[in-house]
């Protein structure tokens, strides 16, 4: 069994003649050539491995599948176009009319888009939960409940979640555990290790690397037994004409779900992940676990620094003493927790826009994950389509900032904020969500 990062470089692709290249070959086809007639009907009945066309399979784009699932210590994995794709899909495959998932009150505000208003109008119902509240996902649960979502490390307000508390509600309601962890990436923490069945990402952050690509996955532990229940479950355990009257856990056994994911979602609506893209993040991959530990370094600095100066109300990140989420940083994420956070200013809304604007380093950018420092304002940005109420329940204030620390020296970073917060008028502390899970910082 190899190390992370031995993985990182060399799983899912082994260099083949005539040429021997050594890095990943980049397929720009949309299409295969099948060697006689038999083999491309066995192919599209789906009782012979192969790729038939781009939208559901790519020989380049299964390197970057496989890496990433022998990274998270999945079976199997599928790429897709975007982060977003990946989490519509992986939900989909569970969910659908008159079905109903239990979802956590901190997530991305795209996340949230998705599940409040598109999937409200597939029918299907969210309640949301605190992650840091496993009794209000136990309350939640119902007869017709088919997944719980949550991320490893919240965005914007980096709380963990007690996964495998949230994991052990789940199995005993015959519930499977879906857990984005883009903000953690494998190289800090493997959900599938603590409970969760399957495990998406925005690629487009960490694991690329640099901001210049889009793209998702969908990660399967193959934990979660589909044919326990079948009346829960009939696109995976009953006979589907689809699949020839056959029940895909009969078919496919522990890759099921990876096999209705992509036979029916991806080949269906075709959000796929293109071979070029793929090839980036290959890159990204092998250098991912080097990134992520200096990413994480400058980001603990530079929230200590903001945690002891006077233009701040509070910082929210795990590692800052008294935060609520600091014993189970210490208990599940012994590397770190990443190098996205938020902080408050302790002054008025009116203090946010001088503030950001003075900024030269941080640059204003509804992403993270990128080489460059990047600054957010999710009130108005990234969770502005939230209700006041749902930004409360997730923490979110008029005075949250939401910071993505890159690669750049730490000194320089603080001196940025540092002639940025010099801005921020001394006044009183504006009002914080009695929710936000951070202490004050004195």
């Amino acid at each position: 069994m190899h190390h992370h990062a031995t993985h990182q470089v060399h799983a899912g692709y082994e260099p083949e003649a005539p040429h021997w290249p050594v890095a990943v070959p980049i397929h720009q086809t949309a299409a295969y050539r099948f060697p006689d007639h038999a083999t491309a009907a066995a192919m599209f009945r789906l009782e012979t491995p192969g790729f038939t066309y781009s939208r559901t399979g790519n020989p380049t784009v299964a390197v970057f599948e496989n890496r990433l699932a022998a990274l998270e210590g999945g079976i199997g994995a599928i790429g897709t176009a975007t982060g977003q794709a990946a989490v519509a899909l992986s939900l989909l495959t569970l969910l659908h009319s008159g079905r109903h998932l239990v979802a956590s009150s901190q997530l991305y505000g795209g996340t949230v888009d998705l599940l409040t208003d598109t999937f409200a109008d597939f029918g299907i119902e969210v309640t949301f939960a605190d992650p840091a509240d496993p009794p209000a996902w136990a309350a939640a649960i119902r007869p017709d409940t088919r997944a719980f979502f949550l991320e490893a490390i919240t965005n914007p307000l980096a709380t963990l979640p007690d996964l495998p508390a949230l994991a052990d509600l789940a199995h005993a309601a015959g519930v499977p555990v879906v857990v984005d962890s883009t903000l953690a990436t494998p190289a800090l923490y493997r959900p599938l290790e603590h409970g969760a069945d399957v495990v998406v990402h925005s690629a487009t952050k960490f694991l690329g690397g640099h901001g210049t690509v889009l793209g998702g996955a969908i990660v399967d532990g193959g934990t979660f037994d589909y044919g326990a229940a079948p009346e829960r479950w009939p696109q995976l355990a009953r006979p589907k004409a689809r699949y020839g009257g056959q029940a895909l856990v009969d078919r496919h056994g522990r890759g099921a779900y990876l096999a209705l994911a992509r036979s029916k979602f991806l080949h269906d609506l075709g959000p796929s992940l293109a071979p070029a893209s793929a090839a980036q993040f290959i890159q990204g991959l092998e250098t991912l676990e080097v990134r992520v530990a200096r990413h994480g370094s400058t980001a603990l600095t530079v929230a200590e620094h903001l945690a002891g100066h006077p233009a701040v109300g509070r910082v929210h990140h795990p590692g800052i003493p008294g935060h609520p989420s600091a014993a189970l940083a210490a208990r599940d994420f012994p590397h770190g927790t990443g190098s996205v956070f938020s902080f408050d200013l302790a002054a008025g809304p009116e203090a946010v826009g001088p503030f950001i604007d003075a900024l030269e380093l941080f640059q204003l950018v509804a992403n993270v994950g990128d080489v460059r420092s990047l600054v957010c304002h999710p009130a108005t940005m990234t969770h502005c389509r939230l209700a006041p109420d749902r930004r409360e329940a997730a923490g979110i204030g008029e005075t949250t900032i939401r910071l993505s620390i890159g690669l750049e020296c730490p000194e320089d970073l603080i001196a940025d904020l540092d002639h940025a917060l010099a801005t921020v008028p001394a006044s009183a502390p504006a009002a914080v969500p009695a929710s936000a899970l951070a202490g004050e910082v004195r």
